[in-house]
């Protein structure tokens, strides 16, 4: 991807700082001096751990025998590339005039440009009493978790949206007994086409999970080591450990404090700019408007999306125009199946199936226009991510394809598009899904 900058225009008054020392800040780091800066650059992070890998966190962090972050820097990264990084420290204050950060120790940073890359917390059950839940956001949240999830113990997961039919399968791998409660009357409800979400319930229910539907925890105790949860329908019954996976809530505190625009998360443009000049914000804690999708606001806790949005908030903050366009996408291993969705399935009108030679169902949104919007496989291992790429690629250009071309398993996709397009790109596309 080319990106057109102009460091001529950024002010140096002080250095790049970045608030979010995970994935996402820490790819912004790097990418600001892959890209040019040779200015100083700090990184501001309130763990101990520098940045890591959050996805394995409710998988192989669980069932592997090696529990250890997986770390895509190492700490002598960070030394050769003069970044640097301030880990278990907090920032206190943003003052936006002055270009300044005050960090928890009353100390002050001044800043060229900023980037908020805070990431969200757990979203908590409204009890009065939270005693025995465990929630997942860090990897010392997994280790209590994964300590937990003995063979033969009696497991509860509240919440069936990825978070938590991931730990499910954690679980049952590691010969725990599992219980999944849902509020909702199925499986994913914000992720995936219910036929979808209906496959993936199938294999858990397969391996021996159980599932209540329309059922939410009233009140929970911990007495002699056993986690009593008091259900919507009046029964009590009692857990060995129970987890809590009901999304997460975007860390917008330091953002409100100073003034930022917050819409279900820090506010900012396509280019990643907040409502202060000077500073930008990546990752789970925003929302976006997204130019593919008519500039409906969004906000997206994935892992692509944060790097992603990293890279070109560094571009933006290095004065480029970059705007960003990339199709959402989202994975999730459970067992030995891999769920894949590119796009939004919640802007689809009609859904299209399309049903493989190896009985794998993908299913395809097409808008109200016809538009194709979302596409989305549950499938053995790695099977649908060809499928899921190449639908990706004709939601980039905006293909309004038929519900017939989406149906036939012959018509490979990329097909669809006009040919002289569908040649040139061909070995391209096939080098990425490779």
């Amino acid at each position: 991807m080319s990106i057109s900058t102009s460091m001529d225009s950024v002010p140096t008054h002080g250095g790049m700082v970045i608030v979010g020392a995970g994935e996402c800040g820490t790819r912004a780091a790097f990418a600001l001096r892959e890209k040019g800066w040779g200015g100083q650059i700090t990184v501001i992070g309130a763990e101990e751990f520098h940045a890591y890998e959050r996805p394995p966190l409710s998988k192989s962090t669980m069932v592997g025998d090696n529990p250890d972050p997986v770390h895509p820097y190492a700490l002598d990264d960070f030394r050769n590339a003069r970044i640097r990084l301030l880990r278990s420290t907090l920032a206190s204050k943003i003052k936006p005039r002055e270009r300044r950060i005050v960090l928890e120790d009353g100390s002050h940073l001044g800043y060229t440009n900023l980037l908020l890359a805070v990431g969200g917390t757990p979203r908590r059950l409204p009890l009065p009493s939270s005693a025995g839940l465990l929630y997942l956001r860090t990897h010392e949240d997994a280790l209590a978790i994964r300590d937990r999830l003995q063979s033969g113990k009696d497991i509860a997961i509240i919440g069936a949206g990825l978070i938590g039919l991931e730990l499910a399968a954690s679980a049952r791998t590691r010969g725990c007994s599992v219980t999944v409660i849902e509020f909702a009357d199925r499986a994913l409800a914000r992720a995936v086409p219910p036929e979808v979400a209906a496959k993936v319930v199938e294999l858990h229910q397969s391996k021996g999970v159980g599932f209540l539907w329309e059922t939410s925890a009233t009140a929970v105790e911990r007495i002699d080591g056993k986690t009593l949860v008091r259900l919507s329908t009046g029964e009590l019954l009692g857990f060995d450990a129970v987890a809590v996976g009901i999304g997460a809530v975007p860390n917008t505190e330091l953002a409100e404090s100073a003034g930022l625009d917050i819409a279900n998360g820090i506010a900012v443009d396509d280019h990643l700019s907040t409502s202060a000049p000077g500073i930008f914000a990546a990752g789970d804690c925003v929302s976006f408007p997204h130019p593919l999708f008519g500039n409906t606001r969004m906000r997206l806790e994935a892992w692509r999306n944060a790097l992603d949005q990293a890279s070109i908030a560094a571009a933006n903050m290095l004065g480029g125009n970059e705007s960003y366009r990339i199709i959402p996408w989202f994975w999730s291993d459970q067992y030995d199946h891999t769920l894949q969705i590119s796009g939004l399935p919640s802007m689809s009108a009609t859904t299209v199936e399309r049903i493989r030679p190896d009985g794998v169902t993908v299913y395809f949104g097409l808008d109200q226009s016809g538009r194709l919007v979302s596409a989305s496989a549950f499938g053995h291992g790695n099977s649908v991510a060809k499928d899921i790429k190449s639908a990706e690629v004709l939601m980039n250009e905006g293909i309004h394809p038929t519900p017939a071309q989406l149906s036939d398993p012959s018509l490979p996709l990329l097909r669809i598009r006009t040919p002289a397009r569908a040649s040139a790109e061909r070995v391209s596309i096939t080098a990425a899904e490779a």
